[in-house]
Formats: structure tokens, sequence, C-alpha cells
């Protein structure tokens, strides 16, 4: 039982030891896990740029009084209904010019 009185001091000199590597070794884990985290929004941050450049130019074709979108939507409604039905002109072929 006397050994262990004089153990004692040895067994808590490598506790404390033990306790200050692992925080230091934690430390070193949440650095570089910020690190990483601002690596990656940094990264998306770049994305969400580049995509609201590309909604915007989108929205300026879309808004520009030049560009009529309903009037194109409608005319490739008829071309389609035209091919569907069958409607539409048949052209002679045989009054075609030779050559």
């Amino acid at each position: 039982m006397e050994w262990m009185i004089g153990f004692a001091p040895f067994l808590m000199v490598i506790m404390i030891v033990w306790i200050v590597s692992r925080a230091k070794l934690e430390s070193r884990k949440l650095k570089y896990t910020a690190s990483e985290t601002a690596e990656k929004a940094a990264q998306y941050v770049g994305q969400i740029k580049s995509l609201e450049d590309r909604v915007a130019v989108l929205e300026r074709i879309v808004t520009d009084s030049g560009y009529n979108v309903s009037a194109q939507i409608e005319a490739l409604r008829d071309v389609r209904r035209v091919e569907d039905e069958g409607a539409g002109v048949m052209l002679g072929t045989g009054n075609r010019e030779r050559a």
C-alpha cells in the first residue's frame, strides 16, 4: 500500500501530460476543420456569384422589350400543331424547275 502512495505523483504527472496532449490534438483538429470549412465556403460563394450572374443575364433577355417570348412560344406551338395534325398545304412537286 505504501508503494501506491509513492507512485501517485508519477501517475498524476502522466495524466497531466496525457490531458495536455489530448487538448493540443483537439485544438489542431478544430483549426483544420475551420480552415477546410472556410475554403469550401469560399468555393460556394464563387459558384453562387456565377449563378447570380447567369440569372441576371436571363432576366435581361426575358424582360427586353425587343424579345417577345410569348410570341415565339406560340409560333412553336403552331408549328408543332401543323406537324401533328398534318395541316398545311402540300406543294406541287410535279411543277419543279429543272436546271
